[in-house]
């Protein structure tokens, strides 16, 4: 058996699979922290490498593609503090990462685990129920089918289309998408006869994500999904990766406008998000010097 404990998190290795329980350190992020412990099966891993710094290490771990439906999911897109598959190696455990990545190289080879890509999961996917609330909305997933409801920040065209409840048979794939700079994100649910999708913020099948900190749980509800839904390997060769929508997309209201233009309105959200409440003074701050820092 081989072992690293870091304040980053614990790995522990067995032979057959790795378990990764998170620490308590303030890097860790909050999706890994809802996670919680994971049993990764060593048929899943296609290789593990170490990188040495001047103040700390890494611990990584590649996956096989397909093997993982939050990966799947979240397209590689996970910040490093959500990201369960990396651990941060104090100084002076150098030589301990080094060890561990070596027991399990050593195995991956005894065992013959071939690093090409998965025909199916190999992970089980966040446990059910889940449910996570940030941006615009809320997203729940039972097993059976997905439930969205909007909050008083949603777009008015958006709200008043209601409660959504997509039964799992009707939902074609899965969209994750971070905020990135003045692009927000999107939790996106593709379903069976809907319009092509449009903007998130006027979509009834996706929630808006702005960036702030409870956006990654989305991803486990995504994940969930995808974990229930048929594997992409299983789709032809010459078949779309998802059957072409079925209606024409209603008209979107004008995109934003580029530039200086979208800059100033993006400080003008971020007060209203303050004065209501949805920013802290200091989660204020921080997003206007980023702003600020591109006029």
């Amino acid at each position: 058996m081989a072992e690293i404990i870091q304040k980053d998190g614990t790995w522990v290795f067995d032979g057959d699979a790795l378990r990764l329980i998170p620490g308590r350190d303030k890097g860790v992020g909050l999706l890994r922290r809802e996670l919680g412990e994971l049993l990764i099966p060593l048929s899943a891993l296609a290789s593990i490498s170490v990188a040495q710094g001047r103040r700390s290490g890494l611990l990584r771990l590649r996956l096989r593609d397909g093997a993982d439906p939050l990966l799947q999911a979240t397209g590689g897109r996970l910040r490093d503090a959500d990201d369960p598959y990396r651990l941060v190696v104090e100084p002076d455990r150098g030589a301990v990462a080094e060890y561990f990545a070596h027991e399990v190289r050593n195995a991956l080879l005894l065992e013959g685990i071939s690093p090409e890509p998965t025909d199916r999961y190999l992970l089980p996917g966040p446990a059910l129920p889940v449910s996570a609330s940030a941006g615009d909305g809320s997203a729940s997933f039972d097993g059976e089918r997905v439930r969205l409801e909007w909050n008083w920040k949603t777009e008015d065209a958006k709200a008043q289309t209601g409660t959504r409840t997509v039964p799992l048979g009707e939902i074609l794939g899965v969209e994750w998408q971070p905020a990135s700079g003045l692009e927000n994100g999107h939790l996106r649910f593709l379903v069976r006869g809907a319009p092509a999708a449009g903007r998130a913020k006027y979509d009834p099948n996706a929630v808006e994500l702005w960036g702030f900190k409870k956006d990654p749980l989305m991803a486990l509800v995504g994940a969930a999904v995808q974990a229930r839904l048929p594997h992409p390997a299983g789709r032809r060769p010459d078949s779309p990766a998802l059957p072409a929508p079925t209606e024409q997309a209603p008209e979107q209201p004008p995109a934003a406008d580029a530039g200086h233009d979208a800059l100033l309105r993006r400080l003008r959200e971020l007060g209203e998000l303050r004065r209501d409440g949805v920013l802290t003074e200091e989660e204020f701050t921080r997003a206007k010097q980023a702003v600020l820092g591109q006029l």
